[in-house]
């Protein structure tokens, strides 16, 4: 690749993610004024004009990626700045250390059993169980246990994107009416479930919430790429 065609695939990432950045500000803007109404999540809301630009200008993914690449990068330390509201609320998780990671467990199972039972159930192809199976921890684990057992890396990328919209958009809500109100049970819900997206759903309910939602999502994270490949050897050879 010479250096006018490798300059100009750079100047095209930074616009695309210059409008993803844009397009999420307004988005965020969107959800403060409709008082953070679920369905108006950022993340939900910005796709939508970032996959019409795409579609529009016919775009190929692959020339987006090399722009949200860049992003992408940010989850590490963004994980890492939740150890702050850990360190503010870490009396309340470790009283609660022996049901919350019981739940966490039972939750992450939950997680497992169901995206393959339903795969497999409607003759979804091997490739998909396995790009389907760590629908519920962040996209770089995801991808990278997709990687390992030969699934496929993108799909599971974007299975764990729609899995945290959804979780985002009607989990609290579907959590309020069966019944659950505490903070902490929310928080381990949403964040076991529903990954990043969730737990910055969760910090809209509140610190406590967001905080229990930020463990779940990294105990749930870290055993899954512990165990999840394993199990998937086991299962399917």
């Amino acid at each position: 690749m010479g250096p006018e065609a490798s300059g100009g695939r750079i100047m095209s990432a930074l616009v695309w993610l210059g409008i993803t950045i844009i397009a999420y500000l307004g988005a965020l803007a969107f959800a403060r004024r409709v008082n953070g109404h679920p369905l108006a999540n950022p993340v939900l809301v910005a796709s939508i004009p970032v996959i019409v630009l795409m579609l529009a200008t016919d775009t190929p993914h692959e020339v987006y990626q090399e722009g949200g690449a860049w992003l992408l990068a940010l989850l590490g330390p963004a994980t890492v700045a939740l150890a702050i509201p850990l360190f503010r609320n870490w009396p309340k998780v470790r009283a609660a250390a022996g049901p919350l990671f019981l739940a966490i467990g039972a939750g992450s199972a939950t997680a497992v059993a169901t995206a393959l039972g339903t795969a497999w159930a409607l003759g979804a192809e091997m490739q998909t169980l396995l790009s389907l199976a760590p629908k519920s921890v962040t996209t770089p684990i995801a991808m990278g246990i997709a990687q390992t057992t030969s699934g496929l890396p993108l799909l599971a990328a974007a299975i764990v994107i729609v899995t945290g919209v959804i979780g985002a958009v009607i989990g609290p809500w579907l959590l309020s009416r069966v019944g659950v109100v505490d903070p902490e049970a929310h928080g381990v819900a949403l964040g076991t479930a529903a990954h990043g997206i969730g737990t910055a759903r969760a910090f809209q309910e509140g610190e406590e919430t967001g905080t229990f939602s930020g463990v779940a999502m990294g105990v749930n994270g870290i055993a899954t790429a512990l165990l999840l490949p394993w199990l998937l050897i086991w299962l399917f050879g």
